[in-house]
């Protein structure tokens, strides 16, 4: 598979797309005046703890307070004695915590759990007995500000680079779960331990994906860098004023950095940018950190936008549509709520050849190559329905099943699926740490108020009525009543609806007229009393 990185650059915002043979995989937008918050790290100050959900709101400087779990926390310090005996339960367990910390290895940085192995769990230590209200406290954000929601924090700080993360309140060497073989594996995790001691760095390290097969020295070079950029975060915490409640101590790194840190691979066979100083940038960056991809670095100058060139800007709009079309003329159906997604499969236009369960069959399979796409381009995250047409061959469903995971293996973020259900159901869960396509991209429609419909005509023009008659109730002195209301609601009332206005005329025994305003949305109108 070939792989391209195409990184637009504009005074509003910086964009990078990820085009998979051709086709748009990811796009990733960054707003110049509202730069993402994850793999920030800030020293807070805790503003409200809630024993009740074992959680703290901490200022970290946003317009919203942060919000940090006890789970989130760095575990206290056990006695040496008792590290030892569960020395065997942290090798059994490692599996778990290396799964648990590679889960975001893409965009947005990789902030890992450094959780230790022990098994009483961390909820035994009550918040209220670990922080007060007006404590300083270091924090790295986790996930974006979503909706109403605050950002999400830990104390478990990580710091990436481009083959390792530096976890510096564990003591764990860890290997991505992506990295297959055992001696590569056991190689990795060797030299990890002999630089570690080497360099004398205190901490734990995990092994990224792009690790599997790097020389040593291109891991010390990565391990030193780490080293200086924690002694930077530690200085800068030392030098916070004491009147100041928060402050940014470190800032990750800008879109086009991190794309080139986490995005590019063996596959990448060209990363072009439509801006020289981007571009310069870039370059500087890559020859320093990810050499092999220097020379695929390409300078875009041509007239045409490089999004319109590659049809991104084509495929960005289908992206934010409800219906996404199959080839076999099949179609997907993606609603996205406050609480889940729900991705609907349907046959369409297509009939099939053989049978009925044949057409649903093949209809399901070419679905779970689109789900899993969509998935990642619209960064659709949290509980997620998946509701393919109903089989009858428990052969066909498995077959669903396994194609689906296949998919998803390209997926930098975690996923968890369940078997089919009798209804044809599969509920699926997906990392999510930063804002939906459609919730970066979007608003509520101001005439629905994000509804999706609105009332017909005909349903405005019987409220209409139904208020003429309260008004005339509860008012005797009017002896005219003026309907202002959209051009469609006036037109329908002045034609299909004119003998109810006679009537109601009559019963009131006052005149109706109408005024038409063409602010008005279909479902406003005024009733003015003369």
């Amino acid at each position: 598979m070939s792989e391209e990185l195409l990184i637009n650059i504009s005074p509003m915002e910086s964009r990078v797309a990820v085009l998979d043979n051709g086709v748009l995989g990811e796009i990733y937008i960054e707003r110049h005046h509202k730069l993402g918050l994850v793999g920030n790290i800030y020293l807070g100050t805790v503003v409200r703890v809630l024993p009740g959900m074992q959680a703290a709101f901490v200022d970290i400087g946003q317009s919203r307070t942060a919000f940090l779990h006890v789970n989130d926390m760095q575990r206290e310090p056990r006695p040496v004695a008792e590290k030892k005996n569960k020395a065997q339960d942290s090798i059994n367990n490692e599996r778990t915590i290396i799964d648990a910390a590679t889960d975001e290895l893409a965009i947005t940085p990789p902030v890992v759990s450094a959780q230790s192995t022990e098994v009483v769990p961390v909820t035994k230590t009550l918040i209220q007995h670990r922080l007060h209200e007006s404590q300083r406290i270091l924090v790295q954000v986790t996930k974006d500000q979503l909706g109403s929601k605050g950002a999400r924090l830990t104390t478990n700080i990580s710091l990436p680079s481009r083959y390792l993360v530096y976890l510096p309140s564990s003591e764990h060497i860890g290997i991505s779960q992506r990295i297959d073989g055992d001696e590569e594996r056991t190689r990795l995790k060797t030299e990890l331990a002999s630089l570690m001691q080497t360099v004398n760095l205190k901490g734990g390290l995990i092994a990224r994906t792009a690790a599997e097969r790097v020389p040593v020295d291109k891991l010390e070079e990565d391990i030193y860098y780490l080293l200086q950029l924690w002694r930077t975060i530690c200085a800068r915490r030392q030098e916070m004023k004491p009147n100041q409640s928060s402050e940014l101590i470190y800032q990750e790194l800008s879109l086009p950095l991190r794309s080139i840190r986490d995005l590019v691979h063996a596959d990448t066979e060209k990363v072009v940018i439509d801006n020289e100083q981007i571009y310069e940038q870039v370059r500087y960056f890559a020859k320093e950190f990810v050499p092999f991809v220097y020379d695929r670095i390409v300078h875009y100058t041509a007239e045409q936008s490089l999004f319109d060139v590659h049809r991104v800007e084509d495929d960005l709009r289908d992206a934010l549509k409800r219906r996404v079309d199959l080839k076999s003329g099949g179609y997907l159906i993606i609603d996205q709520t406050e609480a889940m997604t729900t991705i609907d499969v349907n046959t369409g236009s297509f009939v099939g050849a053989r049978s009925l369960e044949d057409t649903v069959y093949k209809t399901n399979l070419e679905a779970t190559h689109a789900i899993a796409r969509q998935l990642r381009l619209r960064n659709l995250g949290g509980i997620i329905i998946l509701d393919f047409i109903d089989m009858l061959e428990q052969q066909h469903k498995d077959d669903i099943l396994e194609s689906l995971q296949a998919q998803l293996t390209q997926d930098y973020a975690k996923t968890k699926i369940t078997q089919v259900s009798e209804l044809g159901l599969v509920e699926m869960t997906r990392k999510r740490t930063r804002e939906s396509l459609g919730q970066q991209l979007c608003e509520p429609c101001s005439t629905c108020q994000g509804r999706g419909f609105v009332k017909t005509a005909e349903t405005v023009c019987f409220e209409i009525f139904r208020e003429i008659m309260r008004c005339a109730r509860t008012y005797n002195s009017p002896k005219k009543f003026t309907v202002v209301a959209h051009a469609a609601v006036i037109d329908l009332l002045l034609t299909s609806e004119s003998d109810t206005v006679a009537d109601l005329e009559y019963l009131l025994g006052r005149v109706i007229t109408f005024d038409v305003e063409n602010l008005y949305t279909q479902e406003q109108y005024d009733i003015v009393l003369d």
